[in-house]
């Protein structure tokens, strides 16, 4: 799939760091380093615009180095970029780590996952059809 990109940034484009790689790392795109403090969030520009085909979006997820090692993490993990918006990309970090977390610039913050969705309509109905879970919600299944 052939996606538009405009890179406004210093930086090289996202990139699949292996073969099957499903994300590509986003790197910050900053003038100065952002000290992000403990439980402190901050939205990180890249320098980035796109456009996307209809029906798919572009998913903003954690690096999991930064979150297990720093505890750094996508605040609305995961964030969404739909096919319409055309501003930059900006990728809203929290540091939930108990000490102070330096962002440089052309720092891998994120990555992208490209993703197709489906449109649905609604069918109001009075009741759904049984299955064996029914309405057995959350720790249903147990832990182990």
């Amino acid at each position: 799939m052939k996606v538009k990109i405009i890179n406004k940034s210093n930086h090289q484009l996202p990139s699949y760091e292996t073969e099957a790689s499903a994300g590509m790392d986003i790197r910050a795109n900053i003038s100065e380093a952002i000290t992000l403090k403990p439980l402190e969030r901050v939205i990180v520009k890249t320098g980035l615009y796109m456009e996307l085909p209809k029906g798919c979006e572009a998913q903003v997820r954690p690096r999991s180095g930064l979150a297990a090692k720093h505890g750094i993490t996508v605040l609305n993990s995961p964030g969404t970029i739909d096919a319409d918006y055309r501003g930059e990309i900006g990728v809203i970090l929290v540091n939930l780590s108990n000490e102070d977390f330096v962002i440089e610039d052309g720092e891998r913050v994120a990555q992208f996952v490209i993703a197709k969705h489906e449109r649905i309509s609604w069918e109001k109905v009075d009741s759904l059809d049984d299955t064996e879970r029914g309405t057995d919600g959350f720790g249903s299944t147990g832990r182990k």
